[in-house]
């Protein structure tokens, strides 16, 4: 018997040598032709039937002249580069550097595909495979003035093939704003010499456009695109993220008016409406959940309300969707209005600080199946975007109420900055909330009761001993709980302090972003590039070997641009999404 199975065994054996080598030295070509930008036919579908669901007749995008929409940015006097200071040149040459050096050492390790290690220098292909860092740095690196490589990453972005991808499942949000953004964003600000950059937008908007092909045209966030090539009918998620359904407008609008074609317009603005719809009919009027159905059209189901993770840019994309369209329509300044006032009234709270800073910062509001609301002091890095958020809409929408608001919440964030031994701010934490009307005195045994509370403490404990707990978790004064201590070399607090510089022409918060700057630098610098941290309550924190596409095109580019003259990426001339890519607002004369 031992002997028949040897028999067996030599040639199998042999056989299962040759699959190896074949699949190893198949999958080495597929690895090489993916980091170059080709396909191979054994990996790849692409789509290549009709819609199930065609629009009969598209919404045309709104026809009229831009109205005269109010000056955004503050009256600088006409500074120019050659008035900057000394200072700030030095500061914008360093920040500069920091790019420089992320950009040597993503093309060394990882060119053409979408993320470097930042550690290890691994290279790995989290959205599609397209070269996403690339992508999303195009502009940023035509605004910092190195267009020669800029040039070198456009050549790049011809040979990407976006009618197909290895990547079986896409995340429609996130593919819009860094690729299609960052196509259009590049062709805007090199005023349209590159016309393959709108070309190569087209192709992916084509694309993803097919994940609206569903009976009500609503999207499908996270589609399986192969099955859908193959023949499979869609329907849209019955759990949708607010973000993903509401976070497309402005690249979709963007790439309607430049080329003429109406059904991404239509695509988009059909979401829009079914919002406006259902905004007054939520259990926090003004507001939505985090999870919608998008199947049945049901935006009012029980949850979270928050302008943190999974929601921000819905909220942000009102105001610059008004811009877009040249403030023709009152639809995205009612979207808006009604929004912020909700978020006044629920979410933004002012929290207990040893200082008595007089700051805000934005939680959540738990809506249960019983009809109750709780609030939760809940402070997010992704909730950052707020301040500037409504500092732009108390500019553009005549709110001068509203400019005291974002300033302190600009001022929140930078403060959870500075109150971190690393002098960065957490990811996710809890302070004590401030009632209306609370003078909001520092009291230390009130902070210690929230703590112990908030730690799930249920035994007696002395002073000294929430002293010491205080210290093992490493719980800066006003903190209550710290659940995420990372930094992920996150936007959103740069973005609105630039966004409030560039209202207000505050120069202070020039020093304030300095100071973040050299604070991010120093935690997050590797060899060759800056990789996120694990602790922000360290000053010595490991690092994590991961370096999102952002960072080029959000966090450097905000960055660099508060250190530039004023009239760079003005305010009044671009909107930004939310991957900050730079459109060109239509022109219209300013009141």
């Amino acid at each position: 018997m031992f002997y028949v199975r040897r028999l067996w065994l030599a040639p199998a054996a042999l056989i299962s040598l040759v699959i190896f080598f074949v699949f190893r030295n198949a999958d080495n070509t597929a690895r090489r032709l993916m980091n170059e930008g080709g396909a191979t036919s054994s990996i790849r579908v692409t789509i290549a039937h009709g819609e199930d669901y065609p629009v009969s007749e598209f919404l045309k995008l709104p026809s009229e002249a831009p109205s005269q929409l109010p000056q955004i940015q503050y009256n600088f006097g006409g500074d120019s580069e050659s008035k900057q200071n000394g200072k700030n040149l030095d500061r914008r040459r360093v920040v500069r550097n920091t790019f420089d050096r992320g950009w040597h050492g993503y093309k060394k390790y990882a060119w053409k595909s979408d993320e470097v290690g930042p550690i290890t220098g691994e290279y790995r292909n989290p959205f599609g495979g397209w070269a996403a860092t690339l992508v999303d740095a195009l502009d940023t690196l035509w605004i910092m003035d190195r267009h020669e490589e800029f040039e070198e990453a456009v050549h790049v972005v011809s040979g990407i093939n976006f009618t197909t991808t290895t990547q079986p499942t896409l995340n429609v949000f996130e593919t819009t704003i860094r690729y299609i953004g960052g196509m259009l964003g590049a062709y805007d600000v090199s005023d349209g010499q590159y016309p393959v950059l709108l070309d190569k937008a087209k192709e992916l908007g084509d694309f993803l456009y097919r994940a609206f092909d569903t009976p009500n045209r609503m999207p499908i966030s996270r589609w399986d695109w192969q099955s859908y090539a193959w023949g499979t009918k869609q329907v849209a998620p019955s759990a949708m993220l607010i973000a993903e359904i509401g976070s497309l407008t402005l690249e979709f609008t963007r790439l309607s008016q430049l080329t003429g074609d109406p059904k991404y317009f239509d695509a988009v603005q059909r979401i829009s409406n079914e919002l406006e719809k259902s905004q007054d009919k939520t259990q926090l009027p003004g507001l939505w959940p985090v999870i919608v159905n998008a199947e049945n059209l049901t935006f009012n189901l029980p949850g979270i309300y928050t302008i943190g993770g999974m929601v921000d840019s819905l909220y942000e994309y009102f105001p610059k969707e008004h811009m877009l369209l040249g403030g023709v329509t009152n639809q995205y300044r009612k979207l808006y209005e009604n929004a912020v006032d909700a978020m006044k009234k629920y979410l933004f709270f002012k929290p207990m600080t040893p200082t008595g800073a007089d700051i805000l910062f934005s939680g959540d509001v738990w809506y249960n199946k019983k009809g109750t609301l709780n609030i939760d002091p809940r402070g997010q890095h992704l909730s950052c975007f707020a301040g500037g958020m409504v500092a732009v809409g108390a500019q553009l929408f005549d709110r001068p109420q509203d400019l005291p608001t974002a300033r302190k919440l600009v001022e929140g964030c930078t403060w959870a900055y500075h109150s971190q031994p690393s002098g960065l701010m957490p990811e996710v934490f809890h302070m004590v909330h401030c009632e209306a009307d609370d003078p909001c005195e520092w009291d230390i045994e009130k902070w210690h009761n929230e703590v112990l509370k908030s730690q799930k403490y249920s035994g007696d404990i002395t002073r000294e001993g929430v002293n010491r707990l205080t210290v093992a978790e490493r719980l800066s004064p006003g903190f209550t709980k710290i659940e995420d201590r990372t930094y992920k070399l996150r936007p959103e607090a740069i973005e609105s302090v630039f966004i409030l510089y560039r209202i207000t022409g505050d120069k202070s918060l020039q020093e304030i972003a300095w100071r973040m700057f050299t604070a991010i630098e120093d935690a997050t610098k590797t060899h060759f590039a800056n990789a996120g941290i694990h602790d922000v309550t360290r000053a010595d924190s490991p690092k994590m070997d991961r370096m999102e596409s952002f960072w080029f095109a959000e966090t450097l580019k905000y960055f660099y641009l508060i250190f530039s003259e004023p009239n760079l990426i003005s305010l009044d001339d671009y909107v930004l999404n939310t991957e900050a890519h730079p459109f060109k607002r239509p022109k219209a004369n300013h009141v």
